[in-house]
């Protein structure tokens, strides 16, 4: 797929329209079935809105994304459009409402193609936890394209799409994007409204954006960002210019923070080699590296799966086979029962996990021991981002330990699956905005990506940055 900018250039000067390119790419994911990126395509009504993007386009009248194809993780409601969180549980539902983002996007010209494979209630780091079978890695090889957002960037990846959305609770967008060699962009906690989002913690998720540059990134992120009134976490700011400022040249003097190099023992000889490569770069084109320190790195797994497992147990609740959702039958009238075998038969089993996790550390005699401290641990992780970006403008550091890994390879150890998110999480305890964009290959060629760290609202200063090093890296 051609990228968007020359896609939106074509489509001005009439060499090219929406509808062909919406046809295209609607044979091309059914030609690439195989990687099971997908879960709903939706022909009909993307043709529909291509059709009308055409016309904008030949009355000179092109709107901010118009006939730009879009996927969307099947965790954010869209109307009329079935949405099943790739679980049992939600197989056949569709809501009656769109996301806030789903509305923007429309308003703007985007076109929706379809819903995208994720780890089942975006649980999970590898998407093996889809109750609809595991999301095949773009390069083979059985490899995994991290989760829980990787069908959404597979679909970039592949070329499938011009950009696609998924959700970040601890890194669930740049740590697949890192794997498959695209941008994943996490914004600032209340940047982009969570209004349709399926909750799995609700104080750490956050919409996130793939693409395959950080131009394309930028201009979607200013279409979908600002304040909702129907979001009370959204923050009171209007939607962010960032297109227009990464379009300014690279400053000729910058300051980029590190983590010790202690931090980085459990990173594979390629990322290091990458990494330490590309501060060489950085150092060549203006910048001076300082050490930085976030307290507490060695608790910020286990205070990341205390408090989102805390709060999935909490927003799963509402899956009880009573309301909505799948319910299973029972022999007699008796709703526990039923209650009990529809959470049973409809959860698959990291759902089940981190559920029974978070009833633990919610429970009495142990919310004080962790939960409690918890919290403690993040407000110590956000006070060291402060510090931090009072003297560097962005924290440069490696986007996972490792490139992408064997299917099954961490399964039987959920804990060892949970460390790929090492680098992630703390920038959802902060809150903060973090991107991670492609920086390297591994030396059997596997996507290797560096994430980009800033403080909270600074946002379009981070896509600016990571567009400039982007170009350089690349």
């Amino acid at each position: 797929m051609i990228s968007y900018s020359t896609f939106r250039i074509a489509a001005q000067n009439g060499t090219i329209t929406t509808t062909d390119s919406t046809r295209q790419v609607v044979s091309e994911i059914e030609k690439q079935k195989h990687l099971n990126a997908f879960l709903t395509v939706c022909e009909s009504e993307a043709l529909a809105q291509a059709a009308t993007s055409d016309k904008h386009f030949a009355t000179g009248s092109p709107r901010l994304l118009e006939g730009m194809v879009i996927a969307l993780k099947d965790n954010i409601s869209t109307k009329g459009i079935r949405t099943t969180c790739a679980s049992k549980m939600l197989e056949n539902f569709v809501p009656v409402y769109n996301a806030t983002v789903v509305d923007r996007m429309n308003a703007h010209g985007g076109i929706i193609v379809g819903k995208t494979n994720l780890d089942e209630f975006a649980m999970g780091s590898s998407n093996e936890n889809s109750a609809f079978g595991a999301v095949e890695h773009p390069l083979g090889d059985n490899l995994v394209p991290g989760g829980s957002s990787g069908g959404s960037t597979v679909a970039v990846a592949a070329g499938l799409v011009h950009v696609a959305l998924g959700s970040d609770t601890g890194g669930s967008v740049r740590q697949p994007a890192a794997l498959c060699g695209v941008v994943g962009f996490k914004p600032t906690y209340g940047r982009i409204s969570r209004y349709g989002l399926v909750a799995f913690a609700s104080s750490l998720d956050q919409i996130g954006i793939l693409a395959s540059d950080v131009s394309t990134t930028a201009r979607f992120f200013d279409a979908i960002s600002g304040i909702d009134e129907r979001d009370s976490t959204t923050a009171e700011l209007p939607a962010t210019q960032s297109l227009a400022m990464i379009e300014q040249p690279l400053l000729r003097s910058f300051t980029v923070a590190v983590l010790p190099d202690s931090e980085l023992a459990g990173c594979d000889a390629d990322v290091l080699k990458v990494y330490y490569s590309r501060l060489e770069i950085l150092r060549q084109n203006g910048a001076t590296i300082i050490p930085a320190e976030i307290p507490g790195s060695t608790a910020w797994i286990p205070t990341y799966y205390i408090l989102a497992t805390a709060e999935a147990s909490s927003n799963l609740a509402r899956f009880d086979g009573v309301r909505y959702g799948f319910r299973a039958t029972v022999g007699d009238d008796d709703e526990d029962a039923m209650i009990v075998r529809s959470r049973t038969q409809g959860f698959g089993a990291e759902v089940k996990r981190r559920i029974m996790l978070g009833t633990y550390v919610l429970s009495s005699g142990y919310y004080d021991a962790y939960y409690r401290k918890a919290q403690k641990a993040r407000r110590l992780v956000l006070n060291g981002y402060n510090d931090v970006f009072t003297k560097a403008d962005i924290l440069f550091l490696p986007t996972t330990p490792t490139p992408a890994f064997k299917r099954g390879e961490k399964t039987a150890d959920p804990v060892a699956m949970y460390l790929s998110d090492y680098f992630t999480v703390s920038a959802n305890l902060a809150g903060i905005p973090a991107i991670s964009i492609p920086a390297g290959t591994s030396s059997e060629g596997l996507p290797i990506g560096m994430q980009l760290q800033a403080k909270s609202f600074d946002d379009e200063r981070l896509l600016y940055f990571a567009h400039h090093f982007y170009q350089l890296f690349n």
